[in-house]
């Protein structure tokens, strides 16, 4: 979408976007498993792109938990970790551990690589302010879905590269993870007649905004899947990736976990049949989304529980 592809046209399609999201009513948080309460902090993280705010999910036990960082989706360009609530309940209930919900900073006022970049200090400073926390600095993961599981993928390519902090687990939900093929040719090798649930339209705006320097996108940390890049997998932390069949991202996640698998780093890949992007955002479908939850939880829990659990 050549129109789209304008510097300016970009920031007032991001604007209207971010917008709307922002005038949207808050849905009911709870709307998905009302059962689970979860009592919560608000946290402060200092960065050098300023402080980014986060919320704390605690398990319910009071023993000193694991610390599972999750970044929420929307295309690069949202600010809604809300969205998440549901998730980040349900993780802290069922899996014990604590989920620290970052809002971090969004394109466009925010491009590439400043998101990666400000996801992996927030990882650093809760690792190294875990006892302000009241978490477990030896215990801690990784996790996001969309444009949040690209994010997690940055965080633990730099906690490898960097030294630490050590990472048990990224967990990787419909993650985007090519943002250098066209989305022509991501429609193609869908190879399907129903259109998907991202549009190109949709797509445009989300990468236009985040990589305003096109010749940023080969970047492993926004790219993982492209090219070579998934050659340089080895020694990131163990990996749970979740795909979805009919997503736009499908043949990219595929190739991910395929370049996973030869790094010796993947645990397990589910490509769940039948369902879109954002499957357990939408409307209906709380089984799929209860059955992709707990599938989270128990890996979080083998990550994190080795010796209590017995395995």
């Amino acid at each position: 979408m050549p129109v789209l592809s304008h510097p300016l046209v970009t920031r007032v399609a991001a604007a209207l976007i971010q917008g709307v999201t922002s005038l949207t009513p808050r849905l009911d948080r709870r709307r998905r498993f009302p059962d689970i309460a979860c009592a919560t902090r608000r946290i402060e993280v200092p960065t050098a792109c300023g402080v980014v705010p986060a919320t704390l999910y605690l398990p319910p036990r009071g023993e000193v938990p694991p610390l599972h960082i999750n970044l929420h989706g929307g295309g690069f360009i949202i600010r809604y970790p809300e969205q998440d609530d549901p998730l980040c309940r349900y993780l802290a209930a069922r899996a014990e551990v604590a989920v620290l919900n970052v809002d971090y900073p969004v394109a466009p006022q925010h491009p590439f690589p400043i998101p990666p970049k400000a996801c992996f200090e927030v990882t650093r400073w809760a690792a190294e302010h875990a006892a302000e926390l009241g978490v477990d600095p030896e215990r801690l993961s990784i996790g996001g879905a969309s444009a949040g599981g690209s994010l997690a993928t940055a965080v633990a390519r730099q906690a490898r590269d960097a030294g630490g902090p050590h990472l048990a687990l990224q967990v990787l939900h419909y993650p985007s993870l090519d943002l250098v093929t066209s989305t022509q040719e991501k429609l193609s090798a869908r190879n399907r007649t129903e259109p998907p649930f991202l549009k190109p339209w949709m797509s445009a705006v989300f990468h236009n905004s985040y990589l305003p320097d096109k010749a940023l996108g080969v970047d492993p940390l926004a790219s993982p899947a492209y090219g070579d890049n998934g050659a340089e997998l080895a020694g990131t932390a163990p990996a749970l990736l979740i795909t979805t069949e009919l997503d736009l991202l499908n043949a990219e996640g595929l190739r991910y976990a395929e370049a996973l698998r030869r790094a010796g780093v993947l645990l397990e890949h589910r490509d769940i049949p039948g369902v879109d992007h954002g499957y357990d955002q939408l409307g209906g479908g709380d089984d799929q989304a209860r059955e992709t939850y707990d599938l989270i939880v128990e890996h979080l829990r083998r990550a994190h529980f080795k010796r209590q659990d017995g395995r």
